[in-house]
């Protein structure tokens, strides 16, 4: 069965939002897995990046039929000022005809937009995560996730992750056999070591809509450090831990603990691509110990404080 991938394109798309996921599935083909990849524009005709490369021969949308997978690219102006009413009509056209459907970057904010993440995880660029939570708070957006399955809608977070989002349609579609075939082909990770948050040094929780909570939160980013345990916070809020508990649940989706040990862990970070030994890093951000550090570390990335630094802390090669 040959299989057919549309991506939805538009005036100032990320090329690389295009460009990476379709080597991935023109790979698959090139193994043995039929695969027809065609460009979708809402008019057709050529459609120029934000870089300034023009994609040619675009398909207008009444000629495309349905299609196994849908892939809206991004664009910075999804997110501000927000996609245009002609493309959500061309996207929700285009979603209702396929399997499944998938987003590069904020393009999430083109299904977001049309309701369709209601409800669902979903991600996107770690920068404009607390914009997508914000404008759809019914969206659970989660800031540090590669790419997030949920149903017949995939997300996928900045640019390059697009590449993973494909490796994983190839992975359910043709097993791991092949994803990793692509993998090496392209030289990338079959899964990368950590997740989108080693990428940001802000946390991109979505903004407490109340008062209390969002001082409570602002005082918490603004010293990690301090005393930030549960009793405490609750005294500082003048409210019961039990009430406080309830606020983290429904505002932040999270537990009170939860989330100061990634406002810790963000800091750690930091720390460390500054300069900080582990044991500093551990001590200034709030962790405490070097073992809490390297357990918040694989928890959260899947990776250990040393590596993170050494991948992360610059991008020269180690001299042999």
């Amino acid at each position: 069965m040959t299989r057919r991938v549309g991506f939805l394109v538009f005036d100032a798309v990320t090329l690389l939002d295009v460009s990476g996921p379709l080597e991935v599935f023109h790979q698959a083909a090139r193994l043995g897995h039929p695969c027809t990849t065609l460009l979708i524009s809402p008019h057709g005709g050529p459609v120029t990046t934000s870089n300034g490369v023009a994609l040619a021969a675009t398909a207008a949308p009444h000629d495309v039929g349905p299609l196994d997978t849908l892939v809206i690219a991004g664009a910075d102006h999804l997110a501000d000022p927000g996609p245009e009413s002609p493309l959500l009509a061309v996207a929700d056209t285009l979603a209702g005809q396929a399997r499944r459907v998938a987003s590069v970057c904020t393009g999430a904010f083109v299904l977001a937009g049309l309701g369709l993440l209601d409800g669902r995880r979903a991600t996107t660029h770690w920068r404009h995560a607390r914009e997508l939570a914000r404008r759809h708070p019914r969206v659970r957006v989660e800031p540090d996730a590669l790419h997030i399955r949920d149903g017949r809608y995939h997300t996928s977070a900045g640019i390059s992750a697009g590449i993973d989002l494909a490796l994983a349609l190839v992975e359910h579609d043709h097993g791991p056999d092949t994803a990793r075939d692509i993998a090496r082909e392209l030289v990338v990770f079959m899964q990368r070591p950590g997740g989108q948050s080693q990428f940001s040094t802000a946390l991109a929780t979505p903004p407490a809509r109340g008062d209390l909570l969002r001082t409570l939160t602002a005082a918490v980013l603004a010293d990690p450090a301090a005393d930030h345990s549960l009793p405490a916070m609750a005294s500082a809020a003048a409210v019961s831990t039990r009430h406080l508990t309830r606020l983290f649940h429904t505002e932040l989706h999270t537990t009170p603990a939860r989330w100061v040990e990634r406002v810790r862990l963000d800091r750690a970070r930091q720390l460390l691509l500054d300069g900080h030994s582990i044991t500093s890093a551990a001590r200034h951000s709030g962790l405490g110990s070097d073992e809490t550090l390297r357990r918040a570390f694989a928890r959260h990335l899947g990776t250990t404080p040393t590596a993170y630094r050494r991948r992360f802390g610059t991008t020269r090669t180690t001299a042999p």
